[in-house]
């Protein structure tokens, strides 16, 4: 049999009921001051003149200005090092012959922009003179009289020709340096231009059948012979034509 229930009577003892929560209220205050305390100290650190980007290193450029990528990231220093970066990338993302970048930090006070460049392919005419293109035929921020380019001269930017030379230039990186120029010779072939002689090829020409020039080349070279043209145009053969 349990045991009677004792009723309470008289008023509880305030000091002992008030007295109870007060160590769970203390833990929060004091939870509470010392995250407050931590975001303050390190909002303090991170606006610190310590942190101020002082420089901006750029990394890849080739045919860009470095000091046009810099102008393109939009930093000062009044700028954290701890600022955002991917809106830093984007920024220079969206700067012409830009194909990739990279942003990273290095504290205290760099921020280093690598860059992979949207590669030329050709040269092409306008009326203010050649201007270098991509294999899309886009014009690209580069100045032929001013940076380090030799590429093929095309009479304009051929879709066609521009992807056939983007494809010898990596199968046959060798022959497309010697390339001076490319032109359509008729509704159906192309005329290209070394510093060898000519080669006269199909305009639906692989880049894979336009380096099997570089063989046979080699071949008259050996014999003494000097050659003017090679036609590619017949399958499975080369005919050369010899001065």
């Amino acid at each position: 049999m349990s045991a009677p229930a004792v009723p309470l009577t008289g008023a509880l003892d305030p000091r002992v009921w008030r007295r109870r929560p007060i160590p769970r209220v203390l833990a929060v205050v004091l939870a509470v001051a010392v995250v407050s305390a931590l975001a303050a100290a390190t909002m303090a650190i991170r606006s610190a003149a310590y942190f101020r980007v002082r420089a901006v290193t750029v990394i890849g450029t080739h045919y860009l200005v470095a000091r046009d990528v810099a102008a393109r990231a939009r930093l000062d220093t009044a700028t954290s090092v701890w600022t955002a970066l991917p809106p830093i990338a984007a920024r220079v993302r969206g700067l012409p012959g830009v194909a990739s970048v990279a942003v990273t930090r290095e504290l205290p006070g760099t921020i280093v922009v690598r860059i992979v460049e949207t590669a030329p392919v050709a040269l092409a005419p306008t009326p203010q003179g050649l201007v270098a293109v991509d294999v899309g035929g886009r014009v690209l921020p580069l100045d032929p009289t001013r940076s380090d380019v030799d590429l093929p001269v095309v009479t304009r930017p051929d879709l066609r020709i521009l992807r056939l030379l983007d494809g010898v230039r990596t199968v046959a990186p060798a022959l497309y340096a010697r390339i001076s120029s490319v032109r359509r010779d008729g509704p159906a072939d192309l005329l290209v231009t070394t510093t060898d002689g000519r080669l006269r090829l199909r305009a639906s020409a692989t880049p894979e059948r336009v380096a099997e020039a570089v063989p046979v080349a080699a071949d008259l070279a050996r014999r003494g012979l000097a050659w003017t043209e090679l036609d590619l145009r017949y399958r499975d053969q080369v005919v050369a034509r010899l001065r």
